[in-house]
């Protein structure tokens, strides 16, 4: 273990991957301790890690932390809690309600009733006329992977967030002069968790993987591999 800050995180061990990824939720209930520079910056490191297309690295990323930005964002999170509301059926709940939609809810709406108070991170991508944003997408997201990953493994919280697209991408493009020509591609909130880490919960693999051809079941494949790895399907 090293400790950053008054945090204790893990070592550098390849072995620890599999633990991260596993256990990297999205996480929207932070306290108030601020993320120091050093941890910061080791998760913008590892963001520049990631492969993209021809190695060209054409994407940047913007840290959001003055009082002048974390307002914008927070303007940027109301306007997109009143487009995911009515998508996903959402209400406030009741505080007493023990059920796990009401608890997963309530930290929703405090990530976004608490917008303003966080460090985040605009990740984009320059546009190429020769390429789709689809396909532009495969060298900025894994950069946004890398730096959730590198945030659990540094025992911090991380969401990747809906804040930059509707009208809060209008939002944020301007605040931060984001020019014309690039895409803003993602937005992470990020910060020490009030609350554990994982594990995750996902549909079984068998529901994910085809062998060959589309709707073939990959059973052969998949029960050879539970064999090897313990069955852990999470």
């Amino acid at each position: 273990m090293r400790t950053t800050g008054t945090h204790d995180v893990p070592g550098d061990s390849a072995a620890d991957v599999w633990e991260v990824m596993s256990t990297a939720r999205s996480i929207r209930r932070f306290t108030d301790e601020p993320v120091d520079d050093a941890t910061l910056t080791r998760c913008l490191r590892a963001a520049t890690w990631a492969p993209s297309g021809a190695n060209a690295q054409a994407r940047r990323f913007v840290v959001l932390r003055s009082p002048e930005l974390r307002a914008v964002v927070a303007r940027a999170a109301a306007e997109a809690l009143q487009i995911i509301e009515p998508v996903y059926g959402m209400t406030r709940p009741d505080p007493a309600d023990p059920g796990r939609r009401a608890r997963n809810d309530r930290a929703v709406y405090e990530l976004h009733d608490r917008a303003g108070e966080f460090t985040s991170v605009l990740f984009t991508q320059e546009r190429f006329s020769t390429a789709s944003e689809l396909l532009l997408g495969g060298s900025i997201f894994p950069a946004v992977q890398n730096f959730l990953l590198a945030a659990r493994a540094c025992g911090l919280g991380a969401c990747l967030t809906s804040w930059a697209s509707y009208g809060g991408e209008a939002l944020l493009r301007t605040a931060v002069g984001v020019p014309d020509n690039w895409i803003v591609a993602g937005h992470v909130v990020v910060g020490w968790p009030r609350g554990g880490f994982g594990p995750v919960r996902r549909r079984p693999l068998a529901e994910s993987v085809f062998l060959d051809r589309w709707d073939e079941p990959a059973g052969p494949l998949l029960d050879s591999a539970a064999t090897e790895d313990g069955g852990t399907d999470l």
